[in-house]
């Protein structure tokens, strides 16, 4: 393709992608000429909504996803000098630096996309970068109900747990689909609370009018890190506040908002399962080295989390809710009586074949059942029966 039709392409796909997302302007996923020039062998999956992620292991070795499975994509960088162009060409363009000083480089692309480059020294065969898309419209409970993520009664029963303001992890390994679990559970709080959403790169999309975004900041000049934010969202008067994700000693932070005036509170979590999560909150509590005992800590943690809902990706690709459990409390030897309400059963799953699953009750009855009734919710207890 001649040069000039080439720019012609790429300003007419970034006017498509600008007014499809309601920006100014040809703000696109990248809205500089140059910047997609340099970009010219992704262009294609960048503009392409099926495309969820694009992975780059070397100039020859590039990878999409759609629907879940990993596609090796038949396109190529001329070289290791065009793809290294690339990267240091869209670091500029987010206001980043990238190169053997500064060798990794994380950020957020205009349109919500996330972007993560790795080069040398860290990188040992060349410059790797992973770009993961978002849709232009967020999905809805409804969607995920649509397509098998969650049972009508998972998405009752969360409802209520929101409105009655329990507060909620969403737990998941990498590529689960906790973000968009988290976004589309984050439509149940009332439109009329002020919600303080604190986020490394911004990818969650709240629907209600009332909301604070608030990111971390990582330059060579000034850090900002999500602990820092949590204390000042205290300052903000939230109602709620929503982390995209807890990672370090801000665990501390958010379970002391929660158990502060701050109920009704959310974030994601990277663990396999409800037992591991609730784990994994206290080994991060632990990295601010307390002088605490551990009962201390687990007596805090138990006061503050009452609902774990589980995100996991099946080996068809697909991403589904498997657990939603209540942490109750502590039992008489002081471990976390977790409770598992709802479950995802897998009927039969075979190698390349789409997975027959079925979401069930457990029997186990929520122990603010009573509390919702009494607060005009119904909530049948007949959803929890097996």
């Amino acid at each position: 393709m001649a040069p000039r039709a080439f720019l012609k392409k790429c300003k007419a796909c970034a006017k498509r992608q600008a007014q499809k997302r309601g920006y100014n302007g040809l703000v696109a996923l990248i809205e500089n000429d140059t910047t997609r020039s340099f970009l010219g062998p992704i262009l294609d999956f960048l503009d392409d909504d099926s495309v969820t992620e694009i992975l780059i292991n070397s100039p020859d070795e590039i990878y999409i996803e759609r629907k879940g499975k990993l596609i090796r994509a038949e396109t190529a960088f001329a070289d290791e000098d065009a793809l290294f162009a690339a990267a240091r060409n869209v670091a500029q363009f987010v206001g980043r630096r990238i190169d053997e000083l500064n060798p990794v480089m994380d950020a957020r692309l205009p349109d919500g996309s996330r972007i993560h480059i790795v080069v040398p020294p860290c990188a040992k065969d060349g410059v790797y970068m992973a770009i993961r898309k978002f849709g232009d419209v967020p999905l809805e409970v409804k969607d995920l109900v649509k397509v098998g993520a969650m049972s009508v009664d998972m998405a009752r029963f969360l409802h209520v747990c929101v409105q009655l303001k329990k507060n909620l992890i969403v737990s998941g390994s990498t590529s689960s689909g906790k973000t968009t679990l988290l976004n589309a559970i984050s439509s149940f709080i009332p439109s009329d609370q002020r919600i303080v959403v604190i986020e490394d790169a911004s990818e969650l999309q709240l629907q209600q009018e009332h909301v604070l975004r608030m990111e971390s900041v990582h330059s060579d000049k000034l850090t900002v890190d999500i602990r820092d934010l949590v204390k000042s969202s205290l300052r903000l008067r939230p109602d709620r506040i929503v982390i995209g994700e807890v990672r370090g000693p801000e665990a501390l932070d958010l379970l002391q908002a929660m158990t502060t005036g701050h109920s009704g509170s959310m974030s994601t979590l990277h663990a396999n399962n409800p037992r591991q999560a609730i784990s994994r909150i206290e080994t991060l509590i632990m990295m601010n080295r307390l002088e605490m005992p551990l009962i201390a800590i687990r007596s805090q943690i138990a006061n503050a989390i009452q609902i774990i809902v589980q995100a996991s990706r099946l080996r068809d690709g697909s991403r589904r809710l498997t657990h939603v459990s209540e942490l109750v409390g502590l039992d008489e030897s002081g471990n976390y009586d977790i409770r598992d309400l709802f479950v995802l059963e897998i009927l039969e799953q075979k190698e390349g074949a789409k997975a027959r699953v079925k979401h069930r009750p457990t029997g186990e009855l929520p122990s603010f059942l009573e509390e919702a009734r009494r607060s005009g919710f119904k909530l049948d207890q007949k959803i929890f029966t097996p």
